[in-house]
């Protein structure tokens, strides 16, 4: 299909600190400022809403209690408000937008990447596969259902976050669905990282959006436990942001904007990126499947699959209450499903 070009506005910015809505709201006026613009593609940093859990990485571990049950109350239930106000945005904008939030599923959170369209539909969702180091302790893993890319005027747009993009096998993933359009939304603040977006624009022949936090100790409040112990001023940053745009080969096209807030805009060009494969295609001619070939296990991984026809697990009054005579089922009676997939 051809591909128009389309402007990219990478947001680097500091979250209201575990304030979802505010949050939330502070990325809806920066998604209609970038959009004023002229850009059709806003991307935000990882765990943008309500906040990376910096914490984490400045505690013992299990000490934090009181931070992370904030963190927890504040995070996004999918689907949900948080995630009704956002597409509302996106669809006053008329643009894509991509965010990262702090993803509320029962009793478990996730760092989850969100794609909405300009209609304010969410186009799907990605939750990171593997959480690094004191990261576990906040997040759970994802599932390959999340490995996915997305048809766009603009080209197919898919990402990757923070450290997700040191695993070889995942970009494999995104660069055998053809991405054109790659998004690195990061906390990663080292000087390595500007020459790994780089790298993997160069490798996978697409533009890269690596977008990172501006954020200071002087942005949490200090009504929270022991936050004047932990964080200190405008000197303490948690993340002095490198948000950077690359092209399809490996240059840099905006950026790096450091220690400031701000947006980082740039044009990208699918159809260039597509053409200049001729030289090397990842997963194409360049990819010799016969000696090297990766398998990617796509099925969501619920908790529990129930059977087709089997009981609610959820017990009503009328389940614990009409039974036939002899019927000695409780109210609870469902079996597992083995080689089955969740009823649609």
């Amino acid at each position: 299909m051809p591909v128009s070009k389309v402007v990219a506005a990478a947001v680097q910015a500091a979250p209201v600190f575990l304030d979802r809505d505010a949050t939330v709201d502070k990325a809806a006026r920066l998604t209609k400022e970038a959009a004023s613009n002229g850009a059709g593609l806003v991307v935000f940093p990882e765990a943008f809403v309500p906040a990376y859990p910096d914490w984490v990485w400045r505690t013992i571990p299990w000490s934090d209690r009181a931070w992370y049950e904030r963190l927890y109350d504040q995070g996004v239930e999918v689907p949900g408000p948080a995630t009704e106000a956002l597409g509302a945005a996106a669809r006053e904008a008329s643009t894509y937008l991509s965010i990262g939030v702090n993803e509320r599923d029962g009793g478990t959170l996730y760092n989850t990447l969100l794609y909405f369209a300009p209609d304010g539909s969410l186009l799907g969702t990605h939750r990171k596969l593997m959480p690094t180091g004191a990261e576990r302790l906040v997040w759970g893993q994802g599932d390959g259902s999340g490995l996915a890319v997305f048809d766009t005027p603009f080209g197919r747009l898919g990402g990757l976050t923070c450290w997700e993009n040191y695993m070889p096998l995942a970009r494999a993933a995104l660069y055998a669905q053809g991405v054109d359009v790659y998004l690195a939304p990061t906390w990663d603040n080292s000087d390595v990282w500007v020459p790994t977006l780089r790298h993997i624009a160069k490798e996978g022949r697409v533009h890269v959006i690596g977008v990172t936090c501006c954020i200071r100790g002087s942005d949490v409040p200090r009504h929270l436990p022991r936050a004047e112990e932990l964080y200190g001023g405008d000197d303490d940053w948690m993340a002095r942001g490198n948000t950077t745009i690359c092209g399809p080969d490996g240059d840099i096209l905006a950026g790096p904007l450091e220690a400031a807030e701000g947006i980082v805009y740039a044009e990208l060009d699918a159809d260039h990126a597509r053409k200049i494969r001729r030289q090397f295609d990842p997963t194409g001619h360049y990819s010799r499947s016969e000696i090297l070939r990766l398998v990617v296990d796509r099925e969501a991984r619920p908790a529990a699959v129930y059977a087709e026809g089997a009981p609610d697990p959820i017990p009503t009054l009328s389940s614990m209450t009409d039974r036939a005579p002899g019927d000695r089922r409780g109210p609870m009676a469902w079996r597992p499903a083995s080689n089955s997939r969740p009823p649609s």
